[in-house]
């Protein structure tokens, strides 16, 4: 037994000594020789840029906001509602308004004023002021109203097709209803945005990420000159969304505040026709033989549309100089002409491009 353990301790030795010997026998595994060459990339004064060397600075938001504040106004609205019963009870919101002269017209929201039978507005320097009606319109969701005041700082308009997708923005309003006017800081994140409010769409939105509360409507969004740039409007509010706020571009908004003073409410021409925006899915079901347009659903009776002699099933693919994707450029097309415009138009029926032309008439009141 003895001689065994001999035997095997001969035998780890001789193998113990065979692995160092061919361990010592390889070649380094470590980072091949360098060449004599390898200094020539080194900088022995390197060091990390300065910070203030790199970074671009942070616009100053404080002459933005000397210029623009006195003109935002805190709005208060009495509605009276009913509940369950029958009992009336005064409702109240709150808004924001942007004050746009020296004669105390203030812009703000349709949402924020529709159906009041009371409206107040607290001025930045705490004046309090009832304020009177001066037109409304659900369709771009603007209204005009106005103070008997003096001594009103106002805003002055900018000209949204001017800004870009990245410019730095601030939205200011009466944030939460509280009474007091606070600023957001964002930038612009998409422009000529289309959306549909309850079952409106609005047209012309400036997306930022500007945060944009309940009581921000019909306040201003504003550029780096403290120029209003847009009317905030429209905020998504769902699930794991954050930073989508919209405002009305004031390139939208003005031609419609203008009317709204001058004469109290809004004139736009009108086709008579319901579209839907063609799709895939649509060109499919419908058997139609382009896929994109806007596919007309309905036609109103006595309409220039009617008598163009368009018909349900017809695609409008051009309106005017305009060529017609969806439904919303048919809507926007028709929004910038003219009433009693004549206005040549392209459309498919079956597999037959045909042009008509329409003259367009004021839009019926309901």
């Amino acid at each position: 037994m003895s001689r065994k353990y001999v035997l095997v301790a001969v035998i780890l030795i001789a193998l113990t000594l065979s692995v160092g010997i061919w361990a010592l026998s390889r070649s380094p595994v470590s980072t091949p020789t360098q060449s004599n060459n390898s200094t020539q990339d080194s900088d022995s004064d390197w060091t990390f840029p300065l910070e203030t060397e790199s970074a671009t600075p942070l616009p100053d938001f404080h002459p933005v906001l000397a210029r623009i504040m006195p003109s935002v106004v805190c709005v208060t609205t009495e509605t009276v509602a009913s509940d369950f019963f029958g009992r009336e009870y005064t409702e109240t919101v709150a808004g924001s308004g942007i004050l746009i002269d020296d004669n105390g017209y203030i812009a703000t929201n349709n949402h924020v004023v529709e159906n009041a039978q009371n409206v107040y507005v607290e001025l930045t320097d705490g004046r309090a002021f009832p304020a009177n009606i001066v037109g409304t319109d659900s369709l771009s969701d603007l209204a005009v109203i106005k103070i008997d005041a003096a001594d009103l700082s106002y805003a002055y308009c900018g000209n949204s097709s001017l800004s870009s997708v990245g410019d730095w923005v601030l939205a200011i309003g009466n944030a939460l209803g509280e009474g007091k006017i606070t600023a957001t800081e964002g930038i612009v994140s998409r422009l000529n945005v289309s959306m549909d409010v309850e079952g409106n769409t609005l047209y012309g939105l400036i997306q930022t990420t500007a945060a944009i509360n309940p009581g921000n409507s019909g306040g201003p969004l504003v550029n780096m000159s403290g120029e209003v740039i847009g009317i905030t409007s429209v905020k998504i509010v769902a699930s794991e969304v954050e930073g989508m706020g919209f405002a009305i571009s004031i390139d939208e908004a003005k031609p419609i505040i203008e009317d709204l003073i001058r004469y109290g409410h809004v004139t736009y021409p009108w086709l008579g026709v319901g579209v839907y925006t063609v799709d895939f899915s649509l060109a499919a079901a419908k058997n139609l033989s382009v896929d994109k347009g806007a596919f007309i659903d309905q036609i109103s009776a006595n309409s220039p549309a009617e008598t163009a002699g368009l018909t349900v099933g017809d695609v409008i693919v051009r309106f005017g100089d305009k060529e017609i994707s969806n439904a919303a450029d048919l809507v926007q097309a028709i929004r910038t002409s003219q009433i009693g415009e004549d206005v040549e138009i392209a459309f498919i029926r079956g597999k037959d491009t045909i042009t008509t032309s329409a003259r367009l008439t004021e839009r019926p009141s309901s």
